[in-house]
């Protein structure tokens, strides 16, 4: 993340689905009567300019800040008219500059619906779609309150194939009564039809959930840690050998194929957050803020239609707030955290023994240092990101003198308790590099 060339993301967040799946605790509702699109469509703009009205304002360079990702969420976005979609991106555009090659995402179900709107997204401008997957078996998806079948999954596979640049989708895994040889074999059929992104997620019992009541009277039974450590393993491991790199805890991808939206989260970058239940991190003239929209759709759209706006919840971050989120992020990826930028952000860093006893217990890794070109310190090879080739940047611009870390592989499995470790062990810091 280079302040010369800063990213910006904008999150639309459609609210509804077709049916409420029991582990899940996303902001999504099932509206049987429908809703009414255009009406939401024209809400949707009116919260995109009240956004763009309080950054217009912030202390950045002069030049305006650029979209380079677009994510629709949810919900069930691909349940959203193409129509809707290209006109929401039109929107953004007239407020923004889009970079020429931002990327533009739809997360979507594999219902046979949804999956013939593709081409009709495709025209609206998205050219990357996420696929809510989940299983390759017919009895665990009807078990998940999925409402497509295996078949159904295979052909959307195939459709986002043929009328996209690039997609991904979506398994859960340590599902009740899941094997490591019934997972080792699903998730080798699956790596035989994907493109060149995956994610994999291990099933978490969320509070407020179906799965919840359930897990609670005893009825949802789940692998324990350490059958679902080896879930973990064997799909790193599977994955590793497919040429899908573990980017991110749950995320695999081919070089350069990563998810640049959601890199820009994990990367502590600034988006918007649009629509019912979105959240953003945006900066203003008065600092850097936390947003938070109305969850319930109907409440969201009459605050919007009334105020221009559904923000119900407006935090401005303190700096030890901006380096402790900075941390949560940060370790979840595979090339960890620049405690440099921590340093400029928060005026905090994690102290050093705490830092020497998680490398000696393998829990956190230290990067090495970029290498010094024999020009001395004018220039520095320096890795710019995810997929790209080092390149050589002034040294003055880069200012590495902490360095970066990352969590291992076996941290990662407890990144909470790791991130927690090291945000209780913040202090000062006493030489932050030079601002860039």
């Amino acid at each position: 993340m280079n302040k010369d060339e800063p990213a910006f993301g904008v999150y639309i967040h459609w609210p509804f689905c077709a049916q409420k799946c029991p582990y899940c605790d996303f902001n999504s509702h099932v509206r049987f009567g429908g809703w009414d699109e255009p009406r939401y469509l024209a809400a949707y703009k009116r919260e995109l300019d009240h956004v763009a009205a309080l950054i217009a304002d912030a202390p950045r360079e002069a030049r305006p800040r650029t979209v380079s990702s677009i994510f629709f969420g949810g919900g069930t976005p691909s349940l959203m008219k193409p129509e809707t979609v290209g006109a929401i991106l039109d929107h953004i555009a007239h407020l923004w500059p889009v970079d020429p090659n931002a990327e533009i995402t739809l997360e979507a179900n594999p219902g046979s619906v949804e999956a013939a709107r593709f081409a009709g997204y495709r025209t609206a401008g998205v050219d990357r779609v996420s696929i809510g997957v989940q299983s390759l078996r017919d009895a665990d998806l009807k078990r998940l309150g999925r409402i497509h079948s295996v078949d159904e999954a295979k052909a959307a596979i195939e459709i986002a194939r043929r009328t996209f640049d690039r997609f991904s989708f979506d398994l859960i895994y340590a599902r009740p009564e899941q094997t490591l040889s019934g997972w080792r074999t699903e998730l080798s059929e699956a790596l035989e039809i994907a493109g060149h992104h995956l994610s994999l997620y291990q099933l978490t019992i969320e509070p407020e959930t179906r799965f919840a009541d359930l897990y609670a009277k005893g009825r949802l039974v789940i692998p324990p840690a350490e059958a679902a450590h080896d879930l973990y393993e064997a799909t790193q491991e599977l994955t590793a050998k497919a040429g899908l790199r573990q980017y991110e805890i749950s995320n695999h991808a081919c070089p350069g194929e990563e998810s640049r939206h959601n890199l820009l989260y994990w990367r502590y970058g600034e988006y918007a957050g649009i629509g019912p239940g979105a959240h953003g991190r945006i900066e203003t003239a008065t600092g850097h803020l936390a947003t938070s929209t109305e969850r319930s759709p109907e409440r969201w759209l009459a605050r919007v239609e009334k105020a221009g706006h559904g923000i119900t919840e407006t935090e401005e971050l303190s700096p030890e707030a901006r380096a402790d989120e900075m941390l949560l992020m940060g370790l979840r990826l595979e090339e960890g955290i620049d405690l440099d930028r921590l340093a400029r952000i928060g005026g905090l860093v994690p102290r050093a023994f705490v830092v020497s006893k998680l490398i000696e217990q393998g829990l956190i890794e230290r990067l090495p240092a970029p290498d010094i070109t024999p020009e001395g310190l004018d220039e520095i090879r320096a890795c710019l990101g995810p997929g790209l080739l080092p390149s050589l940047v002034p040294a003055a611009a880069y200012g590495a003198r902490l360095g970066r870390i990352r969590a291992s592989g076996s941290g990662r499995f407890i990144l909470n308790s790791l991130v927690l470790e090291l945000s209780a062990s913040f202090e000062p810091a006493t030489h932050p590099a030079s601002p860039r």
